[in-house]
């Protein structure tokens, strides 16, 4: 077992890792159920797999469930779900100090935020987070969204979590390409700022795409304690510190876009594309050695992940993609800053990117 402390003052929140933790949620989760109810958002391929599993874990203890369960996928991220979630909770007379639980990936910790954060003015959430994109990334930091016809993550809140539960066990049931869209997260905490942690992705990436125990732990735990130090040092990207958690977003966002939010290209892929592009693009402007950005493209590619613009199935114009990047939560002044990279776990926010040259590199890369 251990414990992270997302260090926020009195909004401060602990991460559990623990292998088994979803057959022992009752007695981490009952103290959060003040009137002896919680009520679970989850999707339905999650229900099937894990909310047995929840139930039984609470039986005998006389907290009721109320559970919820969506459409799985990216396109439950919407108004739409979201009015169904909120007129649910009221439905069944959910009070202030009530406590939702997202059982899910991060689609459902979203919307689980979002909903809490609006319903009632405001009520307490906690994460079980069951895909490891989830586990290492979204479950931690309390951003909350869904997304619009202008965009990914356009409207949303920021919302901490009052406790997230982590399993990894949960992930063998996972689907291979979900792994592998989770593991580019994990990836990302190297590129950014830690050179021996890629290092080590690069002689541990397999193993933690098959499942080994120890590698998956050592992934999980490394990427959640360098996620809870950033969002600690900067909660809503008031310094620019978190920003550094975007890198790889920018051309991703755009290309998931390009795709229309489908499955033709999930996040975690995106990100993988976007990721290489951003080293490719720090090249180009001179930042980065060729050979770094040419280490991060062989890493994707070793795990069969999206690596450039032909391996991501997008074949849009630069023009397009960069229209898509226009709506962009960080766009200020009309200027769209860049995460790019000086080289590996060197990454910076850069403020003068030309979005035509943006494009012409875009269209040279097709």
């Amino acid at each position: 077992m251990t414990q992270i402390t997302v260090e926020l003052g009195e909004h401060s929140y602990p991460i559990l890792v623990e292998p088994g933790a979803l057959q022992q949620a009752a007695g981490h989760l009952q103290h959060f159920a003040s009137n002896r109810r919680l009520f679970i958002l989850t999707d339905r391929n999650v229900e099937s797999h894990f909310l047995p599993q929840l139930r039984q874990a609470f039986g005998g203890t006389g907290i009721e469930l109320f559970v919820k369960s969506l459409p799985a996928g990216e396109s439950s991220k919407s108004w739409r779900q979201l009015e169904r979630i909120t007129d649910w909770l009221l439905d069944e007379g959910i009070e202030r100090s009530d406590t939702l639980v997202a059982l899910g990936g991060g689609v459902i910790g979203d919307l689980t935020g979002f909903a809490a954060a609006i319903v009632k003015r405001g009520c307490g959430f906690v994460q079980i987070p069951t895909s490891l994109l989830a586990q290492v990334d979204s479950s931690v930091g309390g951003k909350t969204a869904i997304n619009s016809s202008a965009g990914k993550n356009l409207i949303g809140s920021f919302n901490q979590p009052r406790f997230v539960l982590i399993d990894p066990l949960v992930l063998n049931s996972l689907p291979d390409r979900e792994l592998r869209a989770g593991y580019a997260e994990v990836v990302k905490y190297g590129l950014i700022s830690d050179a021996t942690f890629f290092a080590w992705c690069e002689a541990n990436g397999g193993k933690v795409l098959n499942r080994d125990p120890e590698a998956l732990s050592k992934a999980i735990i490394h990427s959640v304690g360098a996620k809870a130090q950033i969002v600690g040092e900067d909660e809503k990207e008031l310094s620019g510190r978190r920003a550094l958690l975007n890198l790889g977003h920018t051309f991703g966002h755009a290309l998931e876009a390009e795709t229309g939010f489908s499955d033709k290209l999930v996040h975690g892929e995106a990100v993988a594309a976007g990721m290489a592009l951003a080293f490719a693009y720090s090249v180009r402007r001179g930042h980065c050695d060729p050979a770094d950005a040419e280490r991060v493209k062989a890493h994707l590619q070793a795990v069969n992940l999206p690596h450039d613009l032909s391996t991501a199935s997008v074949r849009a114009s630069g023009q397009r993609l960069v229209a898509h990047m226009m709506h962009d939560k960080k766009m200020s002044g009309g200027t769209l800053p860049f995460l790019l990279a000086n080289g590996i776990g060197q990454s910076f926010l850069a403020k003068d990117v030309d979005l035509d040259d943006v494009a012409a590199f875009l269209d040279e890369s097709t």
